[in-house]
């Protein structure tokens, strides 16, 4: 039995994530994973059971990653603003600079892998993050409201502005980049419009 190569496993992980950004999981498949990484398909197969197997651990492994990212530096007990920037730098800080896994992600999010993503993002989150959306309501900074109304207004910005200066260009293609200025500007905008 041939033995693990974690080189290769890794470019096999690398390249799947990337062919999945780009062309989404419809176009995905085991022999063009394969031939993208310059190896036998069989060689995937010491790797991962099936595809399944391999679209499942993506998803565990990008959901753990995006978990401990989102929580670095982030201190539940924060005052609304300052735990609020500094989600918003750790989100920012990943998805610019490397646009791949914004569109993984988005990808992720709009296949049966969803919940199961989500679900491991939030294994080591979801506390930490109630936590601090308590202690925000509590004190009165932020009035309570349903999550979605508070992810909206509090993140969507964030996202898409991301995603215009990944892709270069605004609505109507118009060239696009990001700068800090913007980005706290419109952090700015969004505690103004979320603080009692």
């Amino acid at each position: 039995m041939r033995t693990r190569d974690i080189e290769k496993e890794n470019l096999v992980k690398k390249i799947a994530l990337e062919t999945i950004a780009n062309g989404g999981f419809e176009s995905f498949s085991m022999n063009k994973l394969a031939k993208a990484c310059s190896i036998s398909v069989a060689t995937l197969y010491i790797y991962y059971k099936d595809k399944d197997d391999l679209l499942s651990q993506l998803a565990v492994e990008h959901g753990k990653m995006m978990g401990k990212s989102m929580l670095h530096n982030f201190d539940p007990e924060a005052s609304f603003e300052d735990g609020l920037r500094q989600q918003w730098k750790n989100r920012y800080r990943d998805l610019i600079n490397n646009p791949v896994l914004g569109k993984f992600n988005e990808q992720l999010r709009a296949s049966v892998y969803q919940d199961l993503f989500l679900s491991t993002l939030m294994e080591d989150a979801l506390g930490k993050f109630k936590r601090f959306n308590d202690n925000i309501i509590s004190r009165g900074e932020v009035k309570e409201m349903p999550f979605e109304v508070y992810w909206s207004v509090a993140f969507a910005p964030l996202y898409a502005l991301i995603k215009f200066s990944n892709e270069g260009q605004s609505l109507a293609g118009k060239p696009f980049s990001l700068t800090d200025e913007m980005l706290w500007e419109a952090f700015d905008l969004v505690v103004k419009g979320l603080k009692k």
